[in-house]
């Protein structure tokens, strides 16, 4: 029998306003008790925008998004990433052809994760960001071919995912791994602790330990 992670539950009500399973794994690594209700938002609008000012907006729109009609005393988690390349922004590719594009010009260089994190309850609202600085290896066309072709890169803004295959092409990375996968934990155990008066930790801790 394969041993399952136990999810402690509190009694607030947690709202994720997202799909990614990424992040919601995260959340669940946490040991928090969650549903899922991802936004309605038209990213679009806000395209002009700086990196740093575009996830912040983004994550705090979704949040009030799924707050807005959530019961009250619901907490609502919302996050939002970008890759960033010399100032420009990397969204999901549009075809297979516009991944490796995008992967030819991550290829021996180094560019930056941002993050947008928005925490809220009620009238209280706390939002921030993360950056995470990633390194790719040289590409050559053949590793940029074969990585395309796992249909990995098609959901996945920068056209990659660290936590799969993806992993296979970072030499180096500076600052939080799982930033970079949607969701700064780290980050956002300080922030449930230090605004929301909750602590996944201390949860873990009286509750019994997952193997």
């Amino acid at each position: 029998m394969k041993n399952e992670k136990k999810v402690h539950t509190i009694n607030t009500t947690i709202l994720l306003a997202s799909a990614s399973p990424r992040r919601q794994e995260l959340l669940a690594r946490m040991g928090l008790s969650f549903t899922v209700c991802p936004a309605d938002l038209d990213e679009s609008l806000w395209d002009d925008l700086p990196p740093d000012a575009l996830v912040e907006h983004l994550s705090r729109a979704k949040g009030e998004t799924v707050a807005a009609t959530a019961p009250a005393g619901t907490l609502v988690i919302a996050a939002d990433t970008v890759v960033v390349l010399d100032g420009q922004i990397l969204g999901k590719p549009r075809d297979q052809r516009e991944a490796a594009y995008m992967l030819s010009c991550l290829s021996d260089r180094t560019h930056e994760v941002y993050t947008g994190l928005s925490v809220r309850r009620d009238k209280l609202v706390y939002t921030t960001h993360q950056i995470t600085s990633v390194r790719f290896r040289n590409l050559s066309e053949v590793d940029i071919a074969r990585y395309v072709k796992t249909g990995e890169p098609m959901d996945k803004a920068g056209a990659y995912g660290i936590q799969g295959y993806g992993a296979m092409l970072v030499s180096a990375i500076s600052g939080d791994y799982f930033n970079v996968m949607g969701l700064p934990v780290c980050r956002l155990g300080q922030i449930l602790s230090a605004h929301f008066g909750l602590d996944p930790l201390v949860l873990a801790a009286e509750g019994e330990a997952a193997p």
